[in-house]
């Protein structure tokens, strides 16, 4: 069988790295092509097989595959063989509106935005909640199954605490630093922009939580090379880091917005804070939620810096006054995050393995 793989256009990551590396290491005789994005030539491992995304050979690629497993929606033209099986498996647990229900979207999207869906057999689901908002997001009518997340099961993994002492030996944290993993979302008034600057004051960040704590700044791709900052002593730039699995696992403490790595970050059980600094004009405004963060964020909700200082600088009173609500949350979004949502997507594609 052919499998070719696709990830935030042309990536060598998140739930399609995954099911690739599983069925890589325990099914021989298949064939795996990646769809190469520009300017990620040096993420993918040696002997990995890749054609460039847009071009004839990834349309060619496509075209022919058993099976193809994406994370997000395939927009260049191809057609899918009727006896191929297209798997999306999507890319987070949905906070912020998607799709179709965006507030963006006008009747002129349509066809740009139904192509792809058209093509999918089945769309992974990450948790029961989250099936019924990404059907009606895509208005996909075909099979849903809930499996959890591949990319997720390196969280529980028995070998998690190895990762970590590694990933933090690589980033230079030693055993006493506090690191911060600071995880922004993207905004849609902001994407076309030149130069788009960092939603936290770094220097004034550095200086609020003093000796004994570094930084970990993680900007979303779509904002790559656009947002203006700079590393300094205590500050590094993991945006280009290959795999943000690990930094969950090398992070103390999550800093982040509205983003969906709340949820994967979840499955680790430590602390959150959410610097929503413009709640206001993005939920009403901008792009709007499926929940109320106020009300289920498994941490402090706060609006300004020294509000995340001071909820940053009392990790146990956070643990104390969230435990409960973190608890549920991650009732709600973690139940299958057990080490096996990549076995049972891969149960979807090569049935009886």
């Amino acid at each position: 069988m052919l499998f070719v793989y696709n990830s935030f256009l042309g990536q060598y990551s998140d739930n399609p790295r995954a099911i690739y590396e599983r069925l890589f290491d325990v099914e021989a005789g298949h064939a795996h092509v990646w769809l190469r994005g520009e300017g990620h030539d040096h993420a993918f491992p040696e002997g990995v097989d890749t054609v460039a995304l847009g071009t004839p050979d990834s349309v060619a690629a496509l075209e022919a595959a058993d099976v193809v497993v994406s994370n997000i929606c395939l927009e260049p033209p191809w057609t899918k063989r009727p006896e191929a099986v297209y798997l999306q498996t999507w890319h987070g647990t949905p906070l912020k509106l998607i799709h179709y229900d965006e507030p963006s979207v006008g009747p002129d999207d349509d066809e740009r935005l139904g192509r792809d869906v058209a093509r999918w057999d089945c769309l992974l689901s990450p948790n029961r909640a989250s099936t019924a908002r990404l059907r009606s997001a895509f208005r996909f009518g075909g099979r849903v199954v809930e499996t959890g997340y591949p990319r997720n099961d390196v969280l529980v993994a028995g070998d998690r605490d190895l990762r970590r002492a590694a990933v933090r030996a690589r980033l230079g944290l030693d055993d006493g630093t506090r690191a911060v993993l600071y995880a922004p979302t993207w905004r849609d008034d902001e994407r076309d922009a030149l130069d788009v600057p960092l939603g936290l004051d770094v220097d004034s960040f550095v200086a609020g939580m003093g000796e004994g704590c570094s930084l970990l700044v993680r900007t979303h791709y779509y904002m790559a090379g656009r947002t203006s900052w700079q590393e300094r002593p205590g500050v590094l730039d993991v945006s280009g880091y290959p795999d943000i699995r690990d930094l969950y696992l090398a992070a103390d403490v999550l800093v982040t917005d509205y983003s969906s790595v709340m949820f994967d970050f979840a499955v680790t059980g430590k602390p959150m804070v959410f610097y929503a600094y413009d709640l206001a004009h993005y939920r009403d405004s901008l792009r709007g939620f499926y929940f109320d963060l106020l009300a289920e964020a498994p941490g402090p909700v706060v609006e300004s810096l020294p509000a995340l200082l001071d909820a940053l600088s009392r990790p146990d009173a956070m643990r104390v006054r969230y435990g409960d609500r973190y608890d549920r949350f991650r009732e709600r979004y973690c139940h299958l995050d057990d080490g096996r949502a990549t076995d049972r997507a891969i149960e979807l594609l090569v049935p009886g393995r």
